[in-house]
């Protein structure tokens, strides 16, 4: 990881991220991450750079309605960058900030055919079950992911 800056994201890395999403994902995914989740949960949330660029992020936040837990809403790592352990240095920061803020769970969710998503967090201490059915409205069934720190 030598010469990757993280940082905690500030609101104006809404437009970096969207622009490249769709791209890392593979996928149409832009519309998961409305701009709310930069405005409002920003000091919660992670951007890594290489040279300026952007070459990673994380988006999470503490739960306000389950004081134990913290949530990470979305995060990808570009392709450039996958498999040197940006991804699981971005989740170390984001759990410690969990912890030290008396958090003692971190959950996600994934679909059940990102299998590259299932097994990195399965590779990163997290419980993995499901699918669950109709987890976020009918026909739209997810994997959950739950970690204890």
């Amino acid at each position: 990881m030598t010469g990757l800056r993280i940082r905690t994201a500030v609101p104006e890395d809404h437009a970096r991220i969207l622009r490249v999403c769709d791209q890392w994902w593979g996928k149409p995914v832009a519309h998961l991450l409305p701009k709310l989740f930069l405005d409002h949960f920003h000091t919660t949330s992670l951007t890594a750079e290489a040279d300026g660029e952007l070459a990673g992020f994380l988006v999470g936040f503490p739960s306000p309605a389950r004081p134990e837990e913290a949530y990470v809403h979305f995060t990808a790592v570009s392709p450039e960058h996958r498999g040197a352990g940006l991804g699981r240095e971005m989740y170390r920061w984001f759990t410690e900030a969990a912890r030290a803020g008396g958090r003692s769970v971190v959950r996600a969710v994934t679909a059940p055919g990102n299998e590259r998503s299932i097994a990195f967090h399965r590779s990163i201490g997290f419980t993995v079950t499901g699918p669950h059915a109709d987890h976020d409205g009918p026909g739209v069934d997810r994997m959950c992911f739950e970690l204890r720190l």
